[in-house]
């Protein structure tokens, strides 16, 4: 099942995990709890990458970005902060935005680093983690779409 060819699940107040490839394609999913938020691809343009000599690229870069908690710049954290964590602040917490004294930023990476986890399952190529996408997209893989970016049954 290819289900168990994912990485088992890793918690991001962890990241950045030790030996974590530093130049791969893959996919990866994003976990609160038993409920899968995200699936995504990394690594589309990794021959490139490979002959420029970056270090760095592909699934390292792109979860590493999500867990920035940069809601302007990062899909992901702009979903969940958007549908997860400015629902659940409380008075006091938007009072610390009125003042400055908080960022939606610094909430979201909170949120990030204290609930969610990630696995991930690094391919040959990009191709693969494209079609693998679709399949976790439509719930085939984990028994379940991801809540934020489903694809239709019929697409």
């Amino acid at each position: 099942m290819l289900k168990n060819a994912f990485s088992k699940k890793f918690k991001f107040k962890n990241w950045p995990k030790k030996n974590f490839p530093a130049v791969a394609a893959g996919i990866y999913v994003i976990w609160d709890e038993q409920t899968l938020l995200y699936v995504n691809t990394a690594g589309k343009d990794l021959d490139k990458a490979r002959k420029a000599g970056k270090t760095k690229f592909g699934l390292i870069t792109r979860l590493n970005s999500h867990a920035s908690g940069r809601a302007a710049s990062d899909q992901f954290c702009s979903l969940l902060a958007n549908r997860t964590v400015i629902p659940s602040l409380t008075s006091s917490q938007l009072n610390k935005f009125r003042d400055g004294s908080v960022t939606l930023d610094q909430v979201t990476k909170k949120y990030i680093r204290a609930n969610l986890e990630y696995q991930y399952l690094v391919v040959d190529n990009f191709q693969d983690a494209l079609d693998l996408e679709g399949h976790c997209k439509r719930g085939a893989i984990f028994g379940e779409p991801p809540l934020f970016n489903p694809l239709d049954q019929e697409a």
